[in-house]
């Protein structure tokens, strides 16, 4: 074919199909969606850049920050043990609120080996599953009277229960699930109420609810409904609260 009619043949096809007039609507809306979705994604992909990697370093002195003390529930084991240590590391004096004498003593003994020598460290014997009132109003007013006078800037709620084992509700043993509630419900709600007051009348503080990805990662959590509705009152209760007390400079929060 001579190359003045492929010329023309190309022309002749640009006419009849011109773009992007000719593509379907649904097309062309699923490109701007896509558009969308991409330049989105990016922009959140470039801010936690930016928070990761770029934004000024925050002051890292939570003793001058909040206050020079930081009260840890479930301080014996695992996360509870290594983040008082870490707060003893930084600086901060520590009340440790737990129900066995025997380990609060030992971790009281490791908190001051890595504190610098200005801190001090207090033990509360308090076990937040008690069943009986009277005993969880005895605890909550043993750590009142401990942090009585204290510049209290941290309180970590780590202290948690859940299921002795997988099981259906109407399996559950009355004693297992209210354990659950008053560990993770009502000893939370009151640590929170024995040192967000004061931190609101110094203007600073900040509150660390310690959470589960089940109550916000997943849909449903079978056969721990007790104890996922329950990590759900955290995650809703630290919300709440951070609004509520934003106006008064304390920080708080639930870490999942």
């Amino acid at each position: 074919m001579p190359e003045a009619a492929v010329t023309m043949a190309f022309a002749a096809a640009d006419e009849a199909t011109p773009w992007p007039s000719s593509l379907p609507p649904w097309f062309a809306a699923l490109v701007v969606l896509g558009a969308w979705v991409a330049l989105t994604s990016a922009a959140t992909f470039l801010a936690w850049l930016r928070r990761a990697f770029l934004r000024p370093g925050r002051d890292d002195d939570l003793g001058r920050r909040y206050g020079g003390w930081a009260v840890v529930t479930g301080p014996t084991d695992g996360i509870g043990r290594a983040v008082a240590l870490e707060l003893a590391r930084s600086g901060l004096s520590l009340v440790l609120v737990g129900r066995n004498p025997d380990k609060l003593a030992r971790v009281k003994k490791e908190a001051l080996a890595a504190a610098p020598p200005s801190c001090e460290v207090r033990t509360v014997v308090f076990d937040l599953a008690a069943g009986d009132p009277r005993e969880m109003a005895r605890g909550v007013a043993r750590v009142a009277a401990a942090v009585e006078g204290l510049d209290v800037g941290v309180l970590v709620n780590n202290a948690g229960a859940t299921y002795p084992c997988a099981a259906y509700f109407h399996e559950l043993p009355a004693p297992a699930w209210e354990a659950v509630v008053r560990v993770n419900v009502e000893a939370a709600t009151r640590m929170a109420r024995a040192v967000v007051p004061a931190m609101a009348a110094r203007r600073r503080g900040a509150v660390v609810n310690v959470g589960s990805g089940c109550s916000v990662v997943v849909p449903a959590f079978p056969l721990y409904a007790v104890y996922a509705a329950s990590k759900a009152y955290v995650d809703q209760f630290s919300r709440s609260l951070s609004v509520e007390y934003k106006q008064y400079g304390v920080d708080i929060q639930c870490q999942v």
